[in-house]
């Protein structure tokens, strides 16, 4: 019955053990992200919606920010699997000219 009692109780921290595993690996991809932040010669809505509509859908990309009166377009993404040159590729593939510029710390948070 001693025997029971031990397989039982090393189940227990074994699973224990493998679920705080598995926790810590999801916390390490939310914190894989990177920002980065394009000027872009957008000039009405049509173009704001148009770099929505695409941008969105790439590859890695989990936030996306379009400000028109700035014309600054700001990405949240995966860089295991997207880059900066990919987004900048993929929004001058939509006739739009574009520029890295500097990402303020709060867009970085």
């Amino acid at each position: 019955m001693k025997i029971f009692r031990f397989f039982v109780l090393l189940l227990a921290v074994c699973s224990f053990a493998f679920t705080a595993e598995a926790q810590d690996k999801k916390a390490d991809k939310k914190k894989k992200t990177e920002t980065v932040s394009f000027e872009v010669n957008m000039t009405c809505d049509n173009c704001k919606a148009k770099i929505e509509r695409h941008i969105s859908w790439e590859k890695g990309v989990k936030d996306l920010k379009v400000n028109l009166d700035k014309k600054q377009v700001t990405v949240k993404y995966d860089p295991a699997k997207t880059s900066e040159e990919k987004l900048e590729k993929a929004i001058t593939d939509l006739e739009f000219t574009c520029k890295k510029t500097e990402v303020a710390d709060k867009a970085k948070k």
